[in-house]
């Protein structure tokens, strides 16, 4: 069994995503965002946003106790200056999960939305559809817990594919299937 912790980091909003494993079977344990915004009349810096980051995710490890943790990968955007945000957002979660001595798998956009929806340029409401149907939740969850449960889905799936091939490879003898 694995409990999965998947993270969908941003400088605004960061989702989290929580799935148990227990062999095919997924089950849905809890998801949400650490909103990392002041107020207008007192915004946040981004030490403060980075720590409430790290924080949050801490607290998540703690309450949810996963031995897996899985975060997207940043993309270089079109602002050179998101992208800077967007990897010191991820670098805090990291920073988290290292903490708990959590092993951490990163996973680039195009293979998160590969793995859950079949498509690696998927829209994003067709990821939140393929959530709700994987997790069989009632419920759309908000899109930045729901890129999270994809990232940890996408984990998941790697996961089974890491086991199935490991199995295959003691099936052969030099190099072929027996």
């Amino acid at each position: 069994m694995a409990i999965i912790l998947g993270i969908d980091p941003g400088s605004r909003l960061t989702g989290y995503g929580v799935i148990e494993q227990r062999g095919r079977q997924l089950n849905y344990l809890g998801s949400g965002c650490i909103k990392v915004i002041g107020t207008t009349k007192e915004p946040l810096t981004l030490a403060e946003k980075l720590r409430r980051i790290h924080d949050s995710v801490s607290e998540l490890i703690t309450q949810f106790k996963p031995n897996e943790f899985a975060i997207e990968q940043v993309f270089m955007a079109k602002n050179p200056d998101s992208a800077l945000k967007l990897g010191q957002a991820r670098g805090a979660a990291i920073v988290a999960a290292a903490c708990a001595e959590l092993p951490v798998a990163e996973y680039s956009a195009r293979q998160i939305k590969q793995s859950v929806v079949g498509n690696g340029g998927a829209e994003k409401s067709q990821v939140q559809h393929m959530v709700m149907a994987l997790l069989n939740l009632q419920r759309c969850p908000q899109e930045d817990a729901a890129d999270a449960l994809a990232v940890a889905l996408c984990h998941a799936h790697s996961s089974q594919n890491l086991i199935k091939m490991a199995g295959a490879a003691r099936k052969t003898v030099r190099g072929r299937l027996r």
